[in-house]
């Protein structure tokens, strides 16, 4: 009697085991897949750009092109996309109608930013003291539509696929800060896709560069339209075999800018200088990027909350009411916004809703679940400056800044919100 029952515990035991393992094979089989497309967005005839608030510049040339980069990644049943559109910013009022044109992928998972160029037509609906708005409706719900049609097509692409994710200093001359040289975070965030099967086996999809600086070389003074050092950017990272590049910034506020510094004074705003740190930033992204592992089954995880801030700026109220946009302003000046938390196999990022100086990307960065930290600036919004409460409107040298953010409460509430993100959600993978 006790053989009978040593030997039914023994077939309970391997029934057992073999069904952990039949219930655990679906996981281990889902496969990290990743799909890739661009849409050119450069308007034909050329229209006015902006490079801050007040009506447009008119331009009479351009200097490469405006692009929709559409970057898809998916496992098992989670599928995000990352959009990197060349403009100052794109508002949720303008990203939520691309949203509701997207088949497969959750409205919360669909995460745009701006690459903040100062050279592309105005997306906010800015009005001068009499009310005129120099913003061109038409081409803006066509950019809404092409970024729609880049998302969809990516899904399409999508294939399986390997990832590397790395950060690390870029060096050489290409960020500074405006108001104190070293001032900023050097560190360049790189997370780059290859094709695990097909003809392209072992090729780079995209490759997508996370760096603080502000693409504003040429500005919007030239009447020059441009996607500014981004588009040498992404010729470089192409040419050399990276795939798709997408450019996404990061905490680039107070002033942390391109470093177009002339020896003895001056600064060289020109095109080919657009060239110099954008091939300098390409090639440092991939030298990063190239010294890493490949990771075979990474994780993928996306979680989105929405945040409210109080516009305690009047003239930050004045643009948001009387834009023809609509943003989601309640009767107590309160806006709202969606804030993301993904992890990508190894590293980890946050969306951020504008341009946060650089002392709150560090703090957020050393309080983040990784040691590949990635802060998206001007991601689902780009609300401005966003500063600590100690330093708005402290000294003189941040009075710009404080007067162009939504109020002295912003970085106070984006810092809390997004680590209560990090400390409620899961870690990425070791």
């Amino acid at each position: 009697m006790f053989y009978y029952k040593r030997k039914s515990m023994k077939r309970a035991c391997v029934f057992f085991i073999l069904m952990c393992l039949i219930t655990a094979i679906p996981v281990l089989a889902e496969p990290f897949k990743a799909g890739v497309a661009i849409r050119k967005i450069t308007p034909d005839p050329l229209i006015p750009v902006s490079g801050g608030v007040g009506i447009p510049s008119p331009v009479t040339m351009k200097k490469g092109d405006l692009f929709i980069r559409a970057l898809v990644l998916e496992k098992g049943d989670v599928r995000v996309a990352i959009v990197g559109i060349d403009n100052l910013g794109w508002p949720a009022a303008l990203g939520d109608k691309t949203r509701k044109l997207v088949n497969g992928i959750p409205p919360g998972n669909i995460i745009i930013g701006a690459t903040h160029t100062h050279s592309a037509p105005d997306a906010y609906g800015f009005t001068d003291e009499n009310g005129n708005m120099g913003a061109n409706m038409k081409y803006l719900e066509w950019c809404v539509q092409q970024m729609a049609d880049a998302i969809n097509e990516a899904i399409e692409h999508l294939e399986p696929a390997e990832l590397k994710t790395a950060v690390g200093e870029a060096k050489g001359k290409i960020a500074y800060n405006y108001y104190a040289d070293k001032l900023y975070d050097p560190r360049c965030g790189v997370i780059q896709t290859i094709a695990k099967t097909g003809k392209n086996k072992g090729k780079p999809i995209a490759t997508l560069v996370n760096y603080a600086i502000h693409p504003e070389v040429i500005g919007p003074e030239q009447g020059i339209l441009s996607p500014d050092l981004c588009g040498p950017l992404y010729d470089r990272v192409e040419k050399m075999g990276g795939g798709v590049a997408i450019f996404m910034g990061s905490t680039q506020g107070g002033m942390v800018t391109a470093d177009i510094r002339k020896e003895g004074g001056g600064e060289e705003k020109t095109w080919e200088e657009c060239i110099r740190i954008g091939e300098l930033l390409a090639d440092e992204a991939l030298r990063i990027i190239n010294e890493v592992k490949v990771q075979e089954n990474p994780g993928l995880y996306c979680a989105a909350k929405t945040i409210q801030f109080p516009i305690e700026s009047e003239m930050m109220r004045l643009i948001l009411k009387n834009s023809p946009l609509y943003y989601k302003v309640d009767d107590n000046y309160n806006v709202t916004t969606q804030v993301n938390l993904v992890n990508i196999g190894t590293a980890q990022i946050l969306t951020v809703p504008g341009e946060a100086l650089p002392n709150i990307g560090y703090y957020i960065k050393r309080n983040m679940n990784s040691n590949q930290p990635f802060l998206f600036g001007n991601t689902n919004d780009a609300f401005a400056y966003m500063l600590t409460k100690v330093d708005f409107n402290s000294f003189t040298r941040y009075n710009y800044v404080s007067r162009t953010s939504l109020g002295e409460m912003t970085g106070e509430i984006f810092i809390e919100e997004a680590l209560k993100m990090v400390k409620s959600h899961p870690k990425p993978d070791k």
